[in-house]
């Protein structure tokens, strides 16, 4: 079964994706940069860190490598191509499902191929990945609006390579999405799709709730550690967080990312092997620059709480 499951390209993409990063991770926590070639070095390390993590590296070594970052604040455009394109995939499934439209037959090749094979997809999971499709769509939304209203970016940077992926990121998420949704031509009636309805989608929707909301609170305490009372910008640096999730964790709003997607996996239902390795995926990489940030706290701040982990309360 687990043989034959991968055997889908799309799942392959994801499994890739995510051993890229836990290798970044083991890496980066079990090997001495000293040990490493110092040109593999500076590019691994500029690879792997942004915005705070990468202060102090703001200057690289070869003056041809300044060429290849991009300002952090540039994330706003990670959502606004998935508020797009994730709102167009919402807009094909819903005509697929509710009135029996073929979709664009460009559309419908991509699916077959990153299926593996033109087939319909998870036979009676059509609200399952509406309900995904929509709630990332939502996310989109939400993360658009505090990058550009509530967010105060400093002056960190990003690899232009983690910036090109972030652009695409979205693309394939939305694709992954779609992949669990059948093509088949024909409406569903709404009185099916009810019957589709199970604890799993009230317990990943109240688990996503539950994120999101926590996600949101840590932006807001982010944003307010560079804002006066009167919510005028005042200073761009870094400092020490506190209340909410940060009292356990130094970087919760990856935690809560991490919680988000996992929502979507409950939703799915773990027998979704996809989802399975894009949750995966997204513990690898928030993981990693949840370290490099809860590093960057413990070598700048003598203060720093040290009860707090990196990533996950009370673990790691």
């Amino acid at each position: 079964m687990l043989l034959r499951a991968l055997a889908v390209p799309l799942q392959w993409i994801w499994l890739l994706l995510a051993m890229t990063f836990m290798l970044g991770l083991l890496l980066h926590c079990a090997v001495s940069p000293r040990a490493l070639p110092v040109l593999f070095q500076d590019i691994f390390q500029d690879l792997i860190r942004y915005g705070k993590a990468r202060s102090g590296r703001d200057c690289p070594r070869l003056s041809w490598m300044q060429h290849f970052f991009v300002p952090k604040r540039w994330f706003f455009q990670f959502y606004l191509i998935s508020v797009i394109w994730n709102g167009f995939l919402l807009v094909v499934l819903i005509r697929t499902l509710f009135f029996g439209y073929n979709g664009f037959a460009w559309l419908k090749v991509l699916v077959n191929v990153l299926n593996g094979e033109p087939r319909d997809q998870i036979s009676g999971g059509e609200f399952s990945a509406f309900m995904v499709l929509v709630l990332l769509w939502i996310n989109s939304v939400r993360r658009l609006i505090e990058c550009l209203f509530i967010s105060v970016f400093s002056e960190g940077m990003i690899h232009l390579i983690h910036y090109s992926f972030g652009l695409v990121y979205y693309v394939l998420l939305g694709f992954t999405v779609l992949c669990q949704a059948p093509f088949h031509g024909r409406n569903v009636p709404v009185e099916d799709l009810f019957k589709q309805i199970c604890w799993r989608h009230s317990l990943g929707l109240l688990l996503y709730i539950w994120a999101a909301a926590h996600q949101h609170r840590c932006i807001v305490i982010f944003a307010n550690l560079r804002k006066s009372k009167s919510g005028e910008v005042i200073n761009v640096v870094h400092s020490v967080p506190y209340r909410d999730w940060f009292e356990r964790v130094s970087c919760p709003h990856y935690f809560a990312e991490l919680l988000i997607y996992i929502a979507l996996g409950v939703i799915f239902g773990i027998q979704n092997y996809t989802w399975c390795l894009v949750v995966m995926y997204v513990f690898f990489s928030q993981a990693l620059e949840a370290v490099l940030s809860h590093e960057y706290y413990l070598q700048k701040f003598d203060t720093y709480p040290k009860h707090r982990k990196a990533f996950i309360p009370f673990i790691f």
